[in-house]
């Protein structure tokens, strides 16, 4: 099969790459730069040099690219590339996710590809909602940082569009993890800073999700999933946080054990001043504790995956010690 990917070069996207190669797809990957296609070469894609600002007309007119003819000669699209911040107006993730994102899926069904396969995220229900376990029919309630409220803008756009022809699968991973992490990078530079800070004691649940089994996640949406359907796609072992950072941030060299802890009930209403504060006064950069945080942090959550065993038949593989084993070599 023919996969055009967008994302290629990032963390995400190379490992997709290899995954992809490893099934005996032929992968076409949209590069912005010489340096991404590097990357996606590196990783076993063939680069298409173009922008899909072109086709949402973020950087000027919108226009009809050269590169948006490869869609012509593919079965599925791929959609992984996107700003991905904890912190900023809705208008730049607008402009940076959700309108490139509905610009290229209507590219796509254009071009008659059969199927488009979108990564959003879990974080689209984190915010309003405040339910412990949540699935795909779960209310998503109100996402409580632009990035989400635009991702779950983005697939509902793309559920309402009309293209007869072409399916569309979504799937939503949580924390996603695995070698060649960049998220990561922040929290351990606070850690070594000694300014890393656990949520009564780092005691709730979170979920997270390999690289690899998001990956194997994709691979199986290529041909299967309901269309017009999202899923929830995780490791499928949730568990404390301090569980799960103390030997995810020890990989990087970095020991968060004896770091301090602040109850939730002192710890909420400073992030609430503290984010209103940011927000008022239009600050381009997050305060040290948010609400982000606070929602993340200091409550249980994690994902039903249910669906995504039935419909794809997906099975994680790769496991949190075989995981960190490989992140530490």
């Amino acid at each position: 099969m023919r996969i055009f990917l967008t994302g290629g070069s990032g963390f995400v996207g190379q490992h997709l790459i290899r995954q992809l190669r490893a099934e005996g797809h032929t992968v076409l990957a949209l590069a912005r730069s010489a340096a991404s296609a590097q990357k996606v070469t590196d990783a076993g894609a063939q680069p298409v040099r173009g922008d899909l600002a072109e086709l949402s007309g973020r950087n000027g007119p919108a226009v009809r690219p050269a590169w948006s003819d490869h869609l012509h000669e593919v079965e599925v699209v791929v959609h992984a590339a996107a700003r991905m911040e904890f912190w900023g107006p809705d208008a730049r993730f607008r402009a940076d996710n959700y309108e490139p994102t509905v610009a290229l899926h209507a590219a796509a069904a254009h071009a008659e590809v059969s199927r488009f396969v979108l990564i959003s995220a879990a974080s689209v229900s984190l915010g309003g909602q405040r339910a412990a376990v949540v699935d795909e029919n779960t209310d998503t309630g109100t996402p409580n940082i632009a990035y989400s409220r635009v991702k779950l803008a983005t697939e509902n756009a793309l559920r309402s569009a009309v293209t007869p022809g072409m399916s569309l699968v979504i799937l939503r991973p949580p924390f996603i993890w695995g070698p060649g992490i960049t998220t990561i990078a922040d929290a351990a530079e606070a850690a070594t800073k000694g300014q890393w800070m656990w949520i009564d004691g780092g005691r709730h649940v979170m979920d997270y999700v390999h690289v690899d089994n998001l990956a194997a996640a994709v691979v199986l949406s290529l041909t299967r999933g309901r269309d017009g359907a999202v899923y929830y796609v995780t490791d499928g072992h949730p568990m404390p946080i301090r569980d799960f950072f103390t030997p995810l941030l020890g990989t990087q060299g970095v020991d968060v054990s004896r770091s301090r802890s602040v109850p939730l009930a002192l710890a909420a209403p400073i992030a609430a001043v503290m984010d209103g504060a940011a927000r008022l006064l239009r600050r381009r950069t997050a305060p040290p504790l948010t609400n982000w945080l606070i929602t993340i942090m200091g409550r249980d959550r994690s994902y039903d995956i249910s669906a995504a065993r039935a419909d794809l038949g997906y099975t994680p593989r790769v496991g949190l010690a075989a995981g960190m084993l490989e992140m530490a070599r």
